[in-house]
């Protein structure tokens, strides 16, 4: 099981000197990948009354493609989105920036997908919300021509390409697409599609009716579900390594094949409590 850290999103603001510092840290601790989230931007609940989203207009996200472009040259862990929101963003853009990211890192990218929850953010983009679900499926297909062909013709129902190509292409052809689910619907096109899937879930009782559904559908499209990867993800502040120890035993048993440590929401303020918390964790998690 391959073990990485979540990059604090929300929690270490403008400054790149904190940036450059945690994925530093968590490269010199032996993590294998570093996972960040996608946000382009929050609501307003001033204007948005009722607001009741995790994150608005006032929480801070560094977009992860551009992010990614200075870990690039800081660090050589994998880089994975987990997730970043693909159908409010335009195929081909993200086709063309993901294939930079794994040039850049030398075929150490993971791009993880998934739908997202903010109607305000689609709207600002420009994107349709209501049938989003559909579109990732179409943009995942389209990805992958465009990672691996020269030239792509696609008259889809809602991407359209004829005769167009990125250049250069990316090292991995294609890059691993991986999708972040919890819905039923979202389970079964992670089995049809994925390359693996991120289960927002710990665990358990949950997270076996989750598997159990992924598996399903990986099998009636004629695929290997053992192929598939999975990571979870463990909160680590103020818990014991022996609670460390636990949660990542549940996540082996439970089939992971990797796993991001994240420190995110501990009451941290700093960049170096987020730093130490690693490397407790670390203890526990890699040996």
């Amino acid at each position: 099981m391959r073990i990485g850290v979540v990059f604090p999103q929300t929690e270490l603001g403008g400054d790149p000197g904190a940036v450059r510092a945690f994925a530093t840290a968590a490269s010199e601790l032996g993590y294998a990948h570093i996972a960040v989230f996608d946000h382009v931007v929050g609501a307003d609940p001033a204007v948005h009354r009722g607001w009741s989203g995790p994150y608005d207009v006032h929480t801070p996200f560094h977009e992860p493609f551009v992010l990614f472009g200075y870990l690039a040259a800081l660090t050589s862990l994998e880089l994975v989105t987990s997730i970043v929101i693909l159908p409010q963003r335009q195929t081909v853009l993200v086709a063309k920036q993901a294939a930079e990211i794994d040039l850049l890192t030398q075929g150490k990218f993971r791009l993880g997908v998934g739908l997202g929850w903010n109607e305000v953010e689609y709207e600002a983009l420009g994107q349709n919300f209501s049938d989003r679900g559909v579109r990732l499926t179409e943009q995942v297909a389209l990805l992958r021509r465009l990672w691996t062909e020269t030239s792509v013709t696609v008259a889809g129902e809602r991407e359209h390409v004829t005769g167009a190509g990125i250049a250069p292409l990316p090292v991995q052809r294609p890059i691993p697409v991986w999708i972040g689910a919890r819905a039923d619907v979202a389970l079964r096109r992670a089995g049809r599609i994925a390359d693996g899937w991120f289960p927002m879930e710990q665990p358990g009782p949950a997270l076996a009716r989750y598997t159990a559904i992924v598996h399903a559908a990986a099998e009636q499209a004629g695929r290997e579900p053992r192929t598939l990867g999975m990571e979870g993800r463990i909160n680590f502040g103020s818990e014991s390594s022996s609670s460390a120890d636990q949660q990542i035993a549940a996540w082996r048993e439970a089939g992971a094949t990797h796993l991001s440590i994240n420190t995110m929401r501990a009451g941290f303020s700093t960049v170096d409590e987020h730093i130490a918390a690693l490397a407790s964790a670390s203890q526990a998690a890699l040996g």
